[in-house]
């Protein structure tokens, strides 16, 4: 007879967050995200997985895994990830793309025993903005009030993110 194995949680412990490496992600094809590593520093930025021209359907995912690999590598570890949880796109491509690179990040995470979590938009502009329907620009003004130097509304989104898992404790505490 198999006996099964209990779960475990794997989620940091309360405070953990303010001493560990955290991820922050925007997925898309031109993906935001945002680091706090373990001294405390702040990077971001944005990393495109648009395909190649003779790339097959499964490359951009390849990338995308081989990115965070990276990452973690040279940054990490990593010890929790929260994304942005987008419920509605503007089209078929869009909501497929997400999906695949959820799917991917989902699974590197599990792969890892690394937390993740996927956060709705508007609570993490309600916390960086003061309005769940904050505009994009309005995003980006608000990081830029913080000091941030965002380059597109996907690395602001990214940091925003980033904030509202400072602010909230990874939404323990908010």
């Amino acid at each position: 007879m198999h006996t099964p194995i209990p779960a475990q949680d794997v989620r940091p412990e309360p405070g953990a967050i303010f001493r560990s490496c955290i991820l922050t992600l925007d997925l898309a094809t031109t993906t935001g995200w945002a680091l706090r590593s373990h001294d405390g520093l702040i990077t971001s930025g944005t990393v495109s997985f648009r395909p190649g021209r003779f790339d097959g359907g499964g490359m951009r995912f390849l990338r995308f895994t081989n990115w965070l690999t990276e990452l973690d590598r040279l940054s990490g570890p990593i010890a929790a990830i929260w994304f942005e949880e987008v419920r509605r796109h503007a089209g078929t491509d869009a909501a497929h793309i997400y999906g695949g690179l959820m799917a991917t990040l989902t699974s590197w995470a599990e792969l890892r025993g690394i937390p993740y979590e996927g956060v709705p938009v508007g609570t993490w502009k309600r916390c960086v903005c003061g309005k769940g329907n904050a505009s994009k620009d309005e995003v980006v003004a608000a990081m830029v009030a913080r000091g941030f130097a965002p380059s597109s509304s996907d690395e602001a989104d990214a940091l925003a993110i980033l904030h509202w898992a400072i602010a909230t404790n990874g939404g323990i505490d908010g």
